[in-house]
């Protein structure tokens, strides 16, 4: 059983009404079959890495799960289908991302799921509300969170308000 173990799932999306979309999303993840959310950071505005397409809206839930990784990550899959993602080709613009991040101290690497997650130490939008909820966080290659996103000054990032997408109050009163 997992539920001890902290994991960090990033959320994004570039199509439709991607705050509303998120501010849904994180709801929802706390009623996601033996999972509690725990926490989750204030949203971000920053251009897409990568790829084309509009701003995105990005923002990173804690959350404690008795679900195993790849468990975890077709949940989290079906919760993007069921807000109309679809993957036409890589990098696309899309209604809304679930990613990974990290599942505890956990490594895992198959065709599948890569934890933890393969480019989070080069994206500031993964970082900084990675940084909002655990300070001391490090990323694979030792550096500090802080100290990768102080390496990624060129990527346009902008915290919005309000800060939270849901009261720290709402958010521990969703538990399975």
């Amino acid at each position: 059983m997992a539920a001890h173990e902290r994991i960090f799932v990033g959320m994004g999306a570039n199509l439709g009404a991607a705050a509303s979309t998120l501010r849904r999303v994180a709801a929802e993840l706390g009623g996601l079959a033996q999972t509690r959310r725990i926490a989750l950071s204030s949203m971000y505005r920053s251009a897409p890495v990568g790829a084309s397409g509009p701003d995105y809206v990005n923002a990173v839930a804690e959350l404690r799960s008795e679900l195993e990784p790849l468990q975890l990550l077709a949940a989290l899959q079906s919760l993007e289908q069921a807000h109309g993602r679809t993957r036409p080709f890589p990098n696309s613009p899309r209604t809304l991302d679930l990613d990974l991040l990290f599942y505890g101290a956990r490594e895992h690497h198959d065709d599948r799921l890569i934890l933890p997650h393969p480019r989070l130490a080069e994206r500031a939008f993964v970082l900084a509300p990675l940084l909002e909820l655990a300070p001391d966080g490090q990323c694979a290659d030792g550096r500090s969170f802080a100290e990768a996103l102080a390496s990624l000054q060129d990527q346009r990032l902008e915290r919005l308000r309000p800060q939270r997408l849901i009261s720290r109050a709402a958010s521990t009163c969703n538990s399975k």
